[in-house]
């Protein structure tokens, strides 16, 4: 079937997370991602950990459905080999340093002239201007400075996300950006340019707490794996030693909680409960009532009193319970993809659909497809061969 963006063309400069993980959804479309890495040691995430038969787990999630093409973009050869990619690109992505893609003759306003149908999307910390443009950003720096951190953890230290959130919504943003961009392109006949912010996607994320800590109000308290501001929202102990994650929503459920979970019909006419709002002033008071009643009951037994009380609860899984987790089994959302060190598992794209299969190609080595490209551009064997004499490639 006919994929989305099949025969468009993606070049890349891209390191890290935020700007791999935009491309491999364009990748998933079906578009051509040829990803441009530094010959030797390729891009640094590579090298983040051996965790998959070898390789480096976020790269190996980040890169499946790529070519590798190694490029010393400041060999003057290397150059001319970048500008004929440039020539049948539809979108160039790039997150080098502030600066370092101008510097090169890759900003928007140096390419629109010759390629002025080519979108390009630049990745950074802060955006291309104000103050902290040229401040280093890292997904846990961002997760700090857009105010994260300070609703994230227990009452006494914040923590941060267990993955990188803050590369994840810059690299979504850059995606659906470029998506749209690729639309108006089809009604305009030109490209355009996109300026995706680390900071900005993450203050985006962040509009709950601060809409709740709106004018000076307080903001949402640290809460654990609690819920700060909707009460019982979170985890709970049974008798058993496991812990049962629930949550209610509204005043009926409230009710069928306490009279159908708890066994305590009168808890919900008991003023101090008798809220959403209450709840969460009295929520130690609350939770001492919670945890007395599951105490005699094992998880199992307080799951199927929730299941049967309509009342959404979760198991809290960990990351052997993922790969094992029925509901994607049944699904059948696992597929295999083929790396360097063989076959791995790979999660199929969230969306399930009929129209079209998305792509699922494997996960490349470094330079895995120089040569290939390089004979695609009209680079013979002895021109190939002098490249790499020169480090060129």
């Amino acid at each position: 079937m006919t994929r989305p963006l099949d025969g468009v063309t993606v070049v890349t400069l891209e390191h890290a997370i935020a700007a791999p993980f935009c491309t491999r959804q364009l990748a998933d479309l079906g578009a051509r991602v040829i990803k441009i890495e530094r010959p030797g040691t390729g891009d640094f995430a590579r090298a983040y950990d051996e965790r998959v038969q070898g390789m480096a787990s976020h790269f190996v999630w980040t890169n499946r459905s790529k070519e590798s093409l190694t490029l010393d973009v400041k060999h003057p050869d290397a150059q001319k080999v970048l500008a004929q990619l440039l020539e049948t690109a539809d979108v160039l992505v790039q997150n080098l340093a502030p600066g370092a893609a101008a510097r090169l003759g890759l900003s928007f306003e140096a390419l629109h002239a010759k390629h002025p149908r080519l979108i390009v999307c630049d990745i950074s910390g802060y955006g291309d201007d104000g103050p902290y443009r040229d401040k280093k950003a890292y997904d846990l720096l961002i997760q700090s400075e857009s105010g994260f951190l300070s609703v994230t953890g227990s009452q006494d230290e914040p923590a941060k996300a267990g993955c990188s959130i803050a590369d994840i919504a810059a690299g979504m943003y850059a995606y659906t950006n470029i998506l749209a961009a690729l639309m108006q392109r089809g009604k305009t006949g030109v490209g355009s340019r996109i300026d995706i912010s680390m900071l900005e996607s993450m203050v985006e994320w962040m509009g709950y707490p601060l809409y709740y800590a709106y004018e000076g109000a307080a903001p949402p308290p640290r809460a654990g794996a609690a819920h700060a501001t909707i009460y019982p929202y979170g985890p709970f102990p049974a008798g058993d030693g496991r812990t049962v994650m629930l949550g209610l929503q509204n005043e009926r459920e409230w009710a069928a909680f306490c009279t159908s979970v708890l066994h305590q019909p009168a808890l919900a006419g008991d003023e101090r409960f008798a809220s959403n709002s209450r709840r969460v002033a009295n929520r130690e008071e609350l939770r001492a009532l919670i945890v007395q009643a599951f105490a005699a009951l094992t998880s199992e037994q307080v799951v199927q009193r929730l299941e049967a009380a309509q009342i959404a609860n979760a198991a809290v899984n960990e990351m052997r319970d993922v790969w094992a987790h029925p509901q994607l089994q049944a699904r059948q959302r696992w597929t295999e993809v083929p790396t360097p060190a063989g076959p791995i598992p790979a999660l199929l794209p969230p969306g399930r659909t009929d129209a079209y299969a998305p792509r699922m190609d494997g996960v490349p080595g470094l330079g895995q497809h120089a040569d290939a490209i390089l004979q695609e551009l009209g680079w013979s064997p002895e021109a190939i061969a002098t490249l790499r004499r020169e480090g060129a490639v």
